[in-house]
C-alpha cells in the first residue's frame, strides 16, 4: 500500500510539472524538459538504491550526472574566458612569416626554428637542414625575397655564430610591407583579444632576448617593435 501511494504521488507530481512546463514560453520548454528528465532519473536511482535494487556505484554515477547537468550552463559561459587565458599563458612562441619562411621563436629558451614554405626544401624545418643546405636556401631567398633572406640570416647567426653577421650578400627589403593584426599577434605570441597590458608584457619579454644590445637581432627586434606599435595604435 505505501508503495502504491508513493507511485500515485510521484505520477501526480510529474503531471503537475509537465503542465507547468507547457505554460512556459516555447524558448524555455526544452531546457525545462531536460531538467525534469534528470530529476526523474535521479529520483528513480535514489529509490532503487534505497531499496537495494541498484548498486551504490550506479547511484553515485547518477548523482554525478545530475551535478554535471546543473553546472553545465556555468561551465559553458566560463569556457571562452578560461580557454583564452590558458591559450595565452601556454602559447610560449612567436611566429614571423615571409613568403618563403615561417619562423618561430620559443619565449623561454630564445631558440629559433622555422619551416620552409617554398623552393627545393619546402615542408622541411630549418633544424633538419645542414649548413650546406641552408646556404643553398639562403641563395634562393636572396634571389626571391629579401625579407626571407634577412629572417634566415637571423637563424643562421644563432645556429652557427658570428660567421654570418658580416655577410653582405643581401639587401634588406625596402618594400615596408604593413603588418596585419593576425601577424602582429603572432609575432608577439598573443591571441585575439589580448589586452594592452598583455601586449606590453609580451613585447618586454621578447625584447629582453632580441634587443641588439643584448646580443639579439636587429631584424626580429624591429618586427617585434612594429607588432607592438600596430596593436597599441602607436
Amino acid at each position: 500500500m505505501p508503495k502504491l501511494v508513493l507511485l500515485i504521488a510521484s505520477l501526480l507530481a510529474l503531471y503537475i510539472a509537465i503542465t507547468r512546463i507547457k505554460q512556459m514560453p516555447v524558448a524555455n520548454r526544452r531546457s525545462a524538459y531536460i531538467q525534469l528528465a534528470f530529476i526523474v532519473a535521479a529520483g528513480v536511482a535514489i529509490l532503487l538504491a534505497a531499496t537495494g535494487k541498484m548498486h551504490w556505484i550506479g547511484a553515485l554515477l547518477t548523482g554525478l550526472l545530475v551535478l554535471v547537468r546543473q553546472t553545465l550552463p556555468l561551465l559553458i559561459q566560463l569556457a571562452p574566458h578560461l580557454w583564452g587565458r590558458l591559450s595565452r599563458s601556454t602559447a610560449g612562441q612567436s611566429q614571423v612569416d615571409t613568403s618563403l619562411l615561417r619562423m618561430t621563436l620559443d619565449h623561454d629558451s630564445g631558440k629559433l626554428d622555422g619551416e620552409v614554405l617554398a623552393g627545393t626544401f619546402q615542408g622541411r624545418t630549418l633544424s633538419q637542414l645542414d649548413q650546406a643546405q641552408l646556404d643553398q636556401l639562403l641563395d634562393y631567398c636572396q634571389a626571391n625575397d629579401a625579407d626571407s633572406a634577412q629572417l634566415l640570416l637571423t637563424y643562421l647567426e644563432q645556429r652557427f655564430g658570428a660567421a654570418y653577421q658580416s655577410q653582405d650578400r643581401y639587401q634588406p627589403s625596402s618594400s615596408g610591407t604593413e603588418l596585419t593584426e593576425q601577424e602582429a599577434l603572432a609575432t608577439l605570441g598573443l591571441n585575439s583579444g589580448a589586452t594592452k597590458e598583455e601586449v606590453i608584457a609580451a613585447h618586454r619579454k621578447l625584447m629582453q632576448k632580441l634587443h641588439p644590445d643584448r646580443g639579439g637581432n636587429d631584424y626580429l627586434a624591429a618586427r617585434v617593435n612594429a607588432a607592438k606599435d600596430f596593436l597599441l595604435g602607436e
